[in-house]
């Protein structure tokens, strides 16, 4: 399983050379950047010690959609609930729900915003699961390379985890087939895709695990192949 850190028009060079050097210290290496520069400057390496090798791997994109290409479990990081009816994962619940479909992903990525405003919107949305830090105060708050560091570490223990079985159905397909699968139905049944229900729903079959997974993906087969069969009238 990989997982990569994108960091989202980071500003500030430092923040950036102590990602890179959180991320080495607990085993990582894919560190991404949105539309930034900052760790091309001295500052990030200076803050970097160690792990130059991270820092020179950055890949960098003009836009988070770009950086997301290929992911199958996207996390989008967030210090306030922006949806009502939206589940948010602490960041010490997020490793049982990955390992609860492990059969299913294969890129996992988790993402960080900006320094002062944290992620939009618009780039939650193209996140599946929102996660956040609890903590007892909410000013101050957590600076980004702080963050990144309680995410890696957290993440780091599935290191220790022994990799289950590879599953006969390649996994990103068995990710996207679920996935894809669910939106179809609803599209079909007549829900619209930028209503509130359909977010939910989707966000929902994101959090599931193997087993729920596969018979949901065996109900939604079933009903599918009813409503392809089914004669007009009927």
């Amino acid at each position: 399983m990989n997982f990569s850190f994108i960091l989202v028009e980071p500003a500030v060079p430092e923040n950036v050379g102590a990602s890179a050097r959180a991320l080495k210290t607990m085993g990582f290496n894919s560190l991404k950047v949105v539309n930034s520069r900052a760790h091309l400057q001295p500052e990030a390496r200076w803050l970097a010690h160690g792990s130059d090798d991270v820092l020179d791997g950055i890949k960098v994109y003009d836009t988070l959609e770009e950086a997301l290409h290929g992911m199958d479990l996207v996390f989008g990081t967030t210090a306030k609930k922006r949806r009502v009816h939206a589940d948010y994962y602490s960041c010490d619940e997020i490793l049982p729900l990955i390992e609860s479909k492990s059969s299913m992903l294969e890129n996992i990525a988790m993402v960080f915003g900006r320094e002062e405003s944290g992620l939009s919107n618009q780039e939650l949305n193209l996140c599946h699961l929102f996660t956040g830090i609890p903590m007892h105060r909410k000013y101050p708050s957590l600076n980004l390379s702080q963050s990144v560091m309680i995410y890696a570490w957290e993440l780091s223990r599935f290191h220790r985890i022994s990799e289950k079985p590879a599953a006969e159905t390649p996994v990103a397909q068995k990710a996207g087939n679920l996935r894809n699968m669910v939106s179809d139905l609803l599209v079909r049944t007549g829900y619209d895709k930028e209503s509130a229900v359909f977010s939910r729903i989707m966000e929902r079959t994101e959090a599931a695990g193997d087993k729920d997974a596969g018979l949901i993906m065996s109900v939604c087969s079933k009903i599918l192949e009813f409503l392809k069969n089914k004669k007009p009238g009927q």
